[in-house]
């Protein structure tokens, strides 16, 4: 019975972490990223947490019943604990890798523009630079926002630097 219930608060706590992300308002991918994994570490330490509360019922009536018992329900609910611990760990280290490659791309895109002279102060390439955009492997939001970002210089040139400065800010700071 007490594995089931370690096993109920753990599901239970991973599908509160789950229904919270998905149900969460409108971010930047950094911001998913860093949700999600912020997420997942607090669900993990509620389950933690939920699971020693159980563990700890479980062993004082096990205690009462059998020491033996109480022996392993101890031992399953660690291997529990450590189990949603490396999961929350391996999570968080994949969020940071996915924001650090986003970020990366955001870059590199950016600078092949430059590079390319492209998108300077007294040159813009419309065309090939949303082409790229549309291209790249960018999340679609960070896709739209650089586009419209793009529209502006082309209805007024005359801010290209400021909205230069905005292109680089949202591709290199995601």
């Amino acid at each position: 019975m007490s594995r089931t219930l370690i096993l109920a608060i753990v599901i239970a706590a991973i599908g509160a972490g789950g229904y919270y992300y998905l149900n969460q308002g409108e971010q930047t991918p950094a911001e998913q990223l860093q949700s999600a994994a912020e997420d997942a570490s607090e669900a993990v330490n509620e389950a933690a947490t939920a699971a020693q509360e159980a563990t700890t019922e479980a062993l004082e009536s096990a205690t009462e019943q059998a020491s033996d018992a109480a022996s392993s329900l101890t031992d399953q609910a660690s291997e529990a604990a450590s189990s949603i611990a490396d999961q929350a760990s391996d999570t968080a280290e994949q969020a940071g890798d996915q924001v650090a490659a986003l970020a990366g791309q955001g870059q590199e895109l950016f600078n092949s523009w430059i590079q390319d002279g492209t998108l300077t102060a007294q040159q813009f390439d419309y065309d090939a630079i949303v082409a790229s955009v549309q291209e790249s492997s960018l999340t679609q939001e960070v896709k739209t926002q650089a586009i419209q970002i793009l529209d502006g210089i082309k209805a007024s040139p005359e801010t290209i630097v400021e909205k230069i400065q905005e292109l680089r800010n949202l591709l290199t700071q995601q």
